[in-house]
């Protein structure tokens, strides 16, 4: 099983940035893809990022242009966010699929970490 860690959520004013960082440890036979995704308060949770097996980036209309999704290894990922308004403050998520690398679809994860805060201030 693996287990995802996930940090680096504060509170900001609007404009500012944020990295956040999820570790993945634990031991899987097959090969694991990455992807974050964010839950505001009364809302769904949303697919923000996700990286295929290729490497490439897919993302949501709402964050594209302004978060960016990279992995320093198969068991770290980052998620640099600039230019953060308020819509952006969630809880966020970092998930790994067996399966289907890239999607931004929750329900293709099987592995969740516990969340970080990211509050964005007017």
């Amino acid at each position: 099983d693996l287990q995802l860690v996930e940090s680096g959520g504060d509170s900001v004013q609007a404009g500012g940035s944020l990295r956040l960082s999820c570790k993945a440890s634990g031991h899987t036979f097959r090969p694991y893809y990455m992807g974050w995704f964010r839950q505001a308060s009364w809302e769904a949770r949303e697919g923000i990022a996700a990286l295929d097996n290729t490497g490439n980036a897919s993302y949501a209309d709402s964050v594209k242009g302004r978060f960016t999704i990279s992995k320093d290894s198969d068991n770290l990922v980052y998620l640099q966010m600039n230019s953060l308004e308020p819509d952006d403050t969630a809880l966020y998520f970092c998930a790994a699929t067996h399966w289907f690398s890239g999607s931004l679809g929750k329900n293709d994860y099987s592995y969740w970490g516990q969340g970080t805060q990211v509050t964005v201030s007017p």
